[in-house]
């Protein structure tokens, strides 16, 4: 069995579409570790806040049914096909790790956005803070230790 985390995110009604994804990812993957929601200013364009978490668990389906599985759901959920990567979304599904893979195809992995985004590495870090990522070979917390928290704001919210 894989381990594989999940960055999932919204900006279009993001209680009910984070909570929507959890439901599904929940029937697709087993029992998750969740993360700590965060609010955070949209980035790479001006749009509304969005909600964002990171999710663990384990599969041992290939990388390409996850990413399918991925798809499937954020299209259930109003994501529409071919829409510019900079936009809002009623839900965004993308896997940050399975296991320790390094990868270019089917998806980059370990996913470039944990070393970019606060987003995504903050709740990393809180779900799996002494795990190496695999190509910096650090700790998740010590990459967020690290990181330029003045560069991107985002807060901790209260929804589950």
């Amino acid at each position: 069995m894989a381990t594989i985390y999940i960055s999932i995110g919204s900006n279009i009604e993001p209680e009910k579409y984070v909570k929507a994804a959890l439901i599904e990812l929940e029937k697709a993957f087993g029992p998750l570790t969740l993360s700590s929601v965060f609010e955070s200013e949209a980035v790479g364009f001006q749009g509304q806040n969005f909600l964002n978490m990171v999710a663990a668990g384990h599969t041992s389906e290939p990388i390409e049914s996850v990413v399918a599985t991925f798809k499937q759901i954020e299209k259930l959920h109003g994501r529409l096909p071919g829409v510019k990567k900079f936009s809002a979304r009623t839900l965004d599904l993308d896997l940050l790790l399975y296991d320790d893979c390094i990868c270019e195809q089917p998806v980059v992995l370990p996913r470039e956005e944990i070393l970019k985004n606060a987003f995504v590495l903050w709740p990393l870090a809180e779900i799996a803070p002494e795990r190496l990522h695999p190509i910096a070979k650090q700790t998740y917390q010590v990459l967020w230790q690290h990181f330029d928290k003045d560069s991107q704001r985002l807060w901790k919210v209260d929804l589950l």
